[in-house]
């Protein structure tokens, strides 16, 4: 019986474009093989789809990584039915890409998700290759977010009520950031703590919103694309979910 991780690497090739009989020289795996993997996918019960499938989905890492991908994330269609999923951060913080990987990987807690990073021009790209990345994020399609309707499918609400610390956590994370406001009052300077959570998307934006509502949170507009949680004991409820960004 062949292992998911041998899977995953034969699939990542065949999303590269490589066809059975290069996968099986570079692999070792018997052609025939690589041919069921591309029609039925793999058959040892492993990292089936939890929307398709009924499999296992660990409901906290998921909704941390839905705002990951809310924020900063996308896919991007590849050959034989096969999705990247991309999501681009800020290299300055290791703790946060190392996090993404570990959400990433835990969508299939019965099988292996090879998670693969790029460095770019002051950001770090972690992704990985899954056929059923769109079951997961309903959201997706053609163009940029912020130019189409953003909504949250049912099934998706019922997990982010029971878990919104985790959708905030991601959106923080993502389009977001803990840092000073300084303010003049009568000729003092003062700095108090904030977040704030900045995106295109009006329909992201309301998402954030909603979730701070459903976590007890406060919130203000500060223009038309930041929202910002600037209240002593708001922030202090945030930063027992989020914190600064490390």
């Amino acid at each position: 019986m062949r292992s998911i991780a041998e899977f995953d690497e034969a699939m990542r090739h065949a999303a590269l474009g490589m066809n059975d009989c290069a996968i099986s020289r570079l692999t070792g795996i018997p052609r025939s093989t690589i041919r069921d993997w591309r029609v039925k996918g793999p058959t040892n019960g492993h990292g089936q789809c939890p929307i398709c499938d009924g499999a296992e989905l660990p409901c906290r890492d998921y909704a941390y990584l839905l705002g990951l991908y809310l924020g900063d994330g996308c896919l991007t269609a590849a050959p034989r039915g096969v999705f990247k999923l991309r999501i681009t951060l800020d290299q300055k913080y290791p703790g946060i890409i190392r996090e993404a990987g570990e959400a990433i990987r835990a969508m299939r807690p019965r099988g292996a998700m090879t998670i693969g990073q790029v460095r770019r021009p002051g950001c770090i790209e972690v992704n990985a290759h899954w056929k059923h990345w769109p079951c997961l994020f309903p959201q997706h399609g053609p163009g940029v977010k912020h130019r189409r309707k953003i909504e949250l499918a049912p099934w998706q609400m019922g997990i982010l009520e029971e878990w919104p610390g985790g959708l905030l956590r991601g959106l923080i994370h993502s389009d977001g950031y803990r840092g000073a406001n300084k303010v003049k009052v009568r000729g003092k300077s003062y700095a108090y703590s904030r977040y704030q959570f900045c995106n295109y998307s009006a329909d992201i934006r309301g998402i954030f919103c909603w979730a701070c509502d459903f976590y007890g949170v406060g919130w203000r507009r500060m223009n038309e694309r930041t929202i910002a949680v600037s209240r002593r004991a708001d922030v202090a409820k945030l930063d027992e979910i989020i914190g600064p960004k490390r």
